[in-house]
């Protein structure tokens, strides 16, 4: 990095003492906290971490030094909440993986189930139904409820990835049909009240932490995490 671009002393000296400042902020915030979604100390929290982000930047440009803090960094985290304090709607976004781990077991679901629900058609949709793996997963997400399908999913030869869920926070029902074409274009991180991630990750983190006395805290015995929003410090999951 040339001289030019590099951080003058006094920005460096300003964004120590902007570090000193959120962390003022941040224990008073604590000692005067109200209960554990107190939004007071979560925005403190926020704005420590960033103060001190940006003074680890401009130490290391300016005099190649580190901190020893470890900063949050973006994975999992959530920007600040944006969104209503008392929202009148809900969305909620889903997103569940699956391996195809048995095929011949997923054919032969779908096909009992054609001829349980067949018709006249029914040779025809059970033959489809048996041969072809689209048709297969047609048939399978068309009589069950997703949540069903994630609790017997090894019954249907399936074998679960990651998954996720947020909740966000609206001011106000979308008209009927607004979002169908492309119901995941417009997510808004800054209107997340909470959300839940469900990742094999976390169970390895566990157990590479193990003796670590906060490593994993925030995962349960299912591999899942909860991640806060709205000033909200979200509990893990069953």
């Amino acid at each position: 990095m040339s001289d030019a671009a590099q951080p003058t002393a006094a920005e460096v000296r300003a964004a120590a003492e902007a570090v000193k400042t959120a962390l003022d902020r941040h224990l008073a915030a604590v000692e005067l906290r109200t209960g554990d979604d107190d939004t007071a100390v979560y925005e403190a929290f926020n704005a420590l971490a960033a103060a001190a982000e940006v003074y680890d930047e401009l130490l290391y440009d300016r005099y190649d030094e580190v901190t020893p803090f470890e900063i949050p960094g973006a994975d999992g985290a959530l920007p600040p909440y944006a969104g209503p304090d008392e929202p009148h709607a809900l969305s909620l976004l889903i997103r569940r993986d699956y391996a195809v781990a048995e095929p011949q077991r997923l054919l032969a679901q779908a096909r009992r189930l054609a001829e349980l629900d067949g018709d006249g058609d029914t040779p025809g949709a059970a033959g489809r139904a048996a041969v072809s793996p689209l048709a297969a997963i047609g048939v399978l997400f068309g009589e069950y409820e997703p949540d069903e399908i994630a609790s017997r999913h090894k019954e249907f030869g399936l074998e679960e990835g990651d998954s996720t869920l947020w909740v966000t926070a609206a001011d106000e029902l979308p008209e009927p049909g607004e979002w169908l074409n492309a119901p995941f274009e417009h997510a808004d991180p800054e209107r997340i009240v909470c959300r839940f991630d469900v990742s094999s990750v976390f169970d390895e983190d566990e157990d590479e932490d193990v003796e670590d006395a906060g490593a994993g805290g925030d995962a349960g015995p299912d591999g899942r995490r909860a991640v806060a929003g709205a000033g909200e410090h979200a509990g893990a999951g069953s």
